[in-house]
């Protein structure tokens, strides 16, 4: 066994053992060892073949992938100052090494001679996909570039890592640094007791007496949504709009790393002969042009809009009527919609809440995923670098053929939001398959009081989206690494297997089967489900119009914006003006944090989640026909869909289960977004 743990591939991850100084010994030996054997393929004067050129290539690159995503994933979910600077340090190497693989021609040579080969027609399909993708990824990282031009594009990716980085810590080092000491009661005044409880242990651990409310999503949210203090609500609002902006300590502001950043990728798409990032992003994306995104954009606000300002006109009508509210601020969106909805449905998210512990949630979860697939799911024993997380593995006929981390709860120094990453992916190698592992992540509340953590109706539902990128990710049949699981899945594809499970959420049998009352074990009763169901699409117009605000904002900002001094915040002010209803105040610095695109991999692709829903909501209406959750559509999903991975085309993939293009009809309906 290796003593540098990052440098152990037998097994899974001893995250247990891994500290900040087995970082760099461990990169450097990794890039050292992939130079070496990328330079032992391009001196080789025999044939191209798949055995000679890319096994020793993902060989090299993968142990380097996989030791980077293990620190990677540690820098999101435990952040330290040590293991933050050993991160960052790092950075600069990991991009080199990368950029100089993608432009290496002697590579790219081999690679072409592959594509060139009397029976390259007769390769298996993955294998045909990881060729033809690797040839559009060498033009794409500048291999065909004048030698000048390279060193200037290699550094672009190095520089736009690290900001991608400055911009993620800048959020969670804000994120992190608010906080409010209540000490009377009563100006928490309809917050639920549960979420009381969270704020009292979260000051008791800071050797207080009182409520401590951060803008952590499980502290901030409920304040926002229950809290009858308006003015509580508009101090913690502002803070969290004024994240990582010029409002806080200079070293945390975010504004020049957009601007830097929005230049250097302007600057990276035309050395490649493009006008604008957005034309380089959507090369490799189902979408064919910028300005096809833009049109589906904006026709899907055209049709939302009305009911967008309907639900508005509603909202202001009730605050005003029933709460004595003038004038509906950005603070009181959340509180109001709550007031309404009980009002009009008799039902609150928080006497949901009480039917959804973890326990039932998960076993649920595991319930549907064996429904559709015919799969066992179980917990097992991995090393952990959290006492929160736990492992999992799901079985078939009893055997293991993949694995997951659960890390659910938020804390200090972990990354907000919900994702999935991957920990390793599935692989043939000698015969034998590398079983594929994902992490699941999301940023629930805590179990407090001795009772078992409480989610939401939309954190159940968080939780299905997330495991449907695990699932795409585990359950591929796919053996070549480079197209296995979510592996060149297009990027606007890859939200569908991830929106399809959010459906079984509204699945009355699914539902009744992971609900049990907190206190009496009771499952969720009928007739409030009815009322979810009934409220299922309450502000959905609202809430459409604001995913659209936010890709349209982003396809604008990487296409006809002038990254050297262009006001994006003027630009978000008109976006607004045409698609939003609700208009936040002057100070709101969204941008600042909105790490999607600055600090993640959305950038000129944030329509992806609406574009995958139009997939996803036509894919799930051939469950409604079917009858909802059955295996025997399920195992069509699998066949045609969830287990291709990257190995061909979404658009083939989604028409061999549906059997016919998509089509939005199925989005519309489900949205509530119909006459």
């Amino acid at each position: 066994m290796n003593n540098n743990p990052l440098l152990d591939f037998s097994d899974l991850p001893r995250f247990s053992e891994i500290k900040p100084e087995h970082v760099t010994p461990a990169i450097d030996e990794l890039i050292t060892s992939g130079r070496s054997a990328i330079d032992a393929i391009t001196a080789s004067s025999a044939e191209a073949t798949w055995d000679s050129v890319v096994e020793p290539l993902m060989d090299a690159t993968e142990r380097l992938e996989r030791a980077w995503g293990a620190v990677g994933h540690m820098y999101a979910v435990v952040n330290s100052p040590e293991l933050r600077a050993a991160y960052n340090e790092n950075i600069p190497k990991v991009s080199a090494f990368m950029s100089d693989l993608g432009q290496n021609l002697g590579l790219y040579a081999k690679y072409k001679a592959l594509a060139a080969r009397a029976d390259f027609a007769s390769w298996p399909e993955a294998r045909r996909t990881t060729i033809s993708n690797a040839l559009r990824d060498f033009r794409l990282s500048g291999a065909e570039l004048p030698e000048a031009e390279k060193k200037r594009f290699a550094d672009i990716d190095s520089r736009l890592a690290a900001l991608a980085a400055k911009f993620s810590e800048n959020v969670l080092d804000a994120t992190d640094a608010f906080s409010i000491l209540i000490t009377d009661k009563t100006e928490l005044d309809g917050i639920p007791d549960d979420v009381l409880q969270l704020y009292a242990e979260a000051a008791k651990a800071d050797g207080k007496d009182g409520w401590k409310i951060t803008l952590q999503f499980p502290s901030f949210f409920p304040l926002m949504q229950y809290c009858s203090n308006r003015a509580l609500r508009e101090r913690v609002y502002e803070a969290n709009s004024k994240r990582a902006a010029e409002f806080g300590p200079k070293e945390q502001d975010n504004t020049p790393i957009i601007r830097e950043r929005l230049l250097l990728i302007k600057e990276r798409a035309a050395l490649l002969g493009y006008k604008n990032f957005a034309e380089l992003s959507v090369v490799p994306k189902m979408a064919d042009t910028p300005e096809q995104v833009l049109t589906f954009i904006r026709d899907l606000a055209s049709k939302a809009k009305p009911f967008a300002v309907k639900d508005r006109k509603e909202l202001e009508e009730f605050a005003k009527a029933e709460l004595g509210m003038a004038k509906l601020e950005a603070w009181d969106l959340s509180y109001v919609s709550e007031k309404l909805r009980v009002a009009r449905y008799s039902f609150s998210d928080q006497e949901v809440k009480q039917y959804f512990t973890e326990p039932k949630v998960t076993a649920g979860l595991f319930n549907v995923v064996k429904t559709l697939y015919g799969v066992d799911i179980e917990p097992a024993n991995a090393p952990v670098w959290h006492p929160d997380a736990k492992y999992f593995e799901i079985k078939r006929g009893g055997k293991a053929f993949a694995g997951f981390y659960f890390d659910l709860y938020a804390r200090e120094g972990k990354r907000s939001g919900a994702w999935m990453d991957v920990a390793r992916s599935r692989r043939v190698k000698n015969g034998t398959v590398q079983l594929p592992v994902a992490y699941l992540t999301t940023n629930f509340s805590r179990p407090v009081g001795g009772k078992p953590a409480l989610f939401t109706h939309d954190q159940v539902t968080t939780l299905f989206h997330e495991f449907g990128h695990g699932l795409q990710h585990m359950m591929t049949t796919v053996d070549e690494l480079p197209v296995a699981g979510i592996a060149g899945v297009e990027w606007d594809a890859v939200e569908l297997a991830s929106q399809i499970m959010e459906n079984f959420c509204w699945e009355w049998d699914m539902v009744k089967a992971m609900s049990g009352h907190v206190d009496t074990g009771a499952p969720l009763p009928k007739d409030l489900f009815d009322k979810m169901l009934a409220a299922k699409n309450f502000q959905s117009g609202m809430l459409t119009v604001r995913q659209l605000e936010f890709g349209l904002f982003d396809m604008l900002l990487h296409t006809e914006f002038d990254a050297g001094g262009g006001d994006w915040l003027k630009l978000l002010d008109e976006v607004r003006k045409e698609v939003a209803v609700n208009f936040p105040p002057e100070y709101n610095r969204f941008p600042n944090s909105f790490s999607h695109i600055f600090g993640g991999g959305y950038a000129a692709g944030y329509y992806s989640y609406k574009w995958a829903e139009v997939l996803s909501a036509d894919a799930y209406s051939a469950f409604e026909e079917a009858g909802g959750a059955n295996p025997v559509t399920g195992k069509k999903f699998l066949d045609e869909f969830l287990s291709r991975g990257g190995s061909r085309p979404a658009a083939m993939s989604f028409r061999a289960f549906r059997g016919r293009d998509p089509k939005i009809d199925a989005l519309l309906r489900h949205s509530g977004l119909v006459g």
